[in-house]
């Protein structure tokens, strides 16, 4: 697990603000639905309130270091999260995909 590629390196900070579109458009579903749901508004908007706490930390919506080092790490919080699945990597060298094969849900 050396050094990233540079072709893997352009890859990702290529795909990457798709990949977070698309999590982002998963998250406000499941918002919705839980607004959706039955209980009180209130309960409902302090549901609602600590769930975007939490998601908003995630790299599906934020990345903290846009670096290449920490590139790999990204992409197992991605996978982890479910911000990414196995047919994203396609494209990626060999190194990555098996990288980050462990950290799918």
């Amino acid at each position: 697990m050396g050094d990233v590629a540079e072709s893997d390196w352009k890859l990702f900070r290529e795909r990457l603000p798709r990949w977070q579109e698309s999590y982002m458009e998963k998250l406000i579903g499941e918002y919705m639905e839980m607004l959706g749901g039955e209980g009180l508004a209130s309960e409902k908007f302090w549901a609602l309130e600590k769930r975007v706490n939490e998601d908003k930390r995630r790299s599906g919506v934020m990345i903290e270091r846009m670096s290449r080092s920490a590139m790999r790490q990204e992409i197992a919080l991605l996978a982890r999260d479910g911000a990414i699945a196995p047919r994203d990597l396609e494209g990626f060298s060999e190194d990555i995909k098996r990288f980050a094969r462990s950290y799918f849900q």
